[in-house]
């Protein structure tokens, strides 16, 4: 049994510190509001994010983040992207040296283009940063649907001590060495499937959805290559998987988002409206400007930012993409 303590209450948070109990661990809950803390305790369900699930008596949940946090074996940062540089200051006085923190937010910081985990080891010198990601919306795992995602660690030992931590009958966990990749397809995801609910909300069909996953994975194992990162991360559970899930799921806000500004809404009216964080709005501009650091053409990327930012309309970026010159579909093939 492992001490491990869950480091932000969303759906996502809540619902992994369910499964991590659920597997026999002493695990915390930690929310940064000290009222949902006491609610969350005293009706053991999370009415706002997951309704009807009724959590574990096992599942401590406090608002003392010092509480939360000190003498755990694996903290779990489950706030959103946008949060993890001040979260993980806030956590540095009750962190000892050699931390296995693992990030399950999917971002890139805009005006760095720092990755989460990166991000973590820079606020917090000697931790073990790791990440978690893959196909997998919160109310499905809450409810125990079966799910599996992968763990990014820098050394096989941890990767396999994650495995073990995570893995459940219902929650399968494959490991890779891959940090850069699976952070990269977990965070661009978002921008794709911002993309492909646009479509769904201007009466587009399947045929611009599956061009618009397929083109997507392209312009993101483009740049995951440039940067660094390996091609088959992208083909596997943190890109394709995550990316199929993101763009044609009901529970997904990104794809919710896009579609109501394909309905019309504005981008600040779109994020009102779907009540949570939506990462892609976040991660759209890191993207652009790593794709112009790193030299690599992303047009659906580049598109969807006129959109979110300039007040593009919705139906002349789809246009725009339709038109542009022709092209080779695979970059590295050509005729003999």
């Amino acid at each position: 049994m492992a001490k491990v303590s869950v480091i932000g209450a969303g759906s996502w948070g809540t619902a992994l510190a369910m499964l991590l109990a659920g597997n026999g661990h002493d695990t915390i809950l930690w929310s940064h509001r000290e009222e949902q803390a006491a609610e969350l305790s005293k009706t053991r369900e999370h009415k706002a994010k997951l309704p009807g699930v009724i959590l574990p008596e096992e599942l401590k949940i406090t608002g003392n983040l010092e509480l939360a946090a000190k003498e755990r074996d694996v903290l779990v940062l489950a706030v959103p992207s946008v949060a993890v540089r001040e979260t993980s200051k806030k956590l540095k006085a009750c962190l000892l040296p050699g931390q296995l923190i693992v990030n399950v937010a999917k971002g890139i910081e805009a005006h760095t283009l720092t990755t989460l985990t990166d991000m973590i080891e820079e606020e917090l010198p000697g931790v073990h940063a790791c990440v978690l990601s893959g196909p997998s919306h919160a109310e499905e795992v809450s409810r125990g649907l079966p799910t599996t995602c992968v763990v990014g660690a820098r050394d096989k030992k941890t990767a396999e001590y994650l495995q073990n931590i995570f893995m459940s009958p219902v929650f399968r966990v494959y490991i890779s060495p891959d940090i850069l990749g699976i952070e990269l397809g977990g965070a661009l995801k978002n921008v794709i499937a911002l993309a492909a609910g646009t479509a769904d909300g201007l009466g587009y069909g399947d045929n611009t959805k599956a061009a618009l996953i397929t083109r997507g994975i392209t312009e993101i194992v483009r740049l995951g290559v440039a940067m660094g990162a390996k091609a088959e991360t992208f083909y596997g559970l943190s890109g394709i998987g995550d990316l199929i899930v993101t763009c044609a799921s009901k529970h997904s806000r990104n794809r919710k988002a896009g579609y109501l500004m394909g309905q019309g809404r504005t981008m600040e009216q779109a994020m009102t409206e779907v009540k949570m964080v939506v990462e892609g709005v976040y991660s759209a501009k890191a993207g652009l400007e790593l794709s112009r650091k790193y030299q690599v053409e992303m047009p659906i990327i580049e598109q969807v930012n006129q959109v979110l930012f300039e007040g593009k309309e919705p139906g002349e970026a789809v246009r725009e993409l339709m038109v542009r010159d022709k092209k080779i579909e695979s970059w590295d093939s050509s005729w003999k």
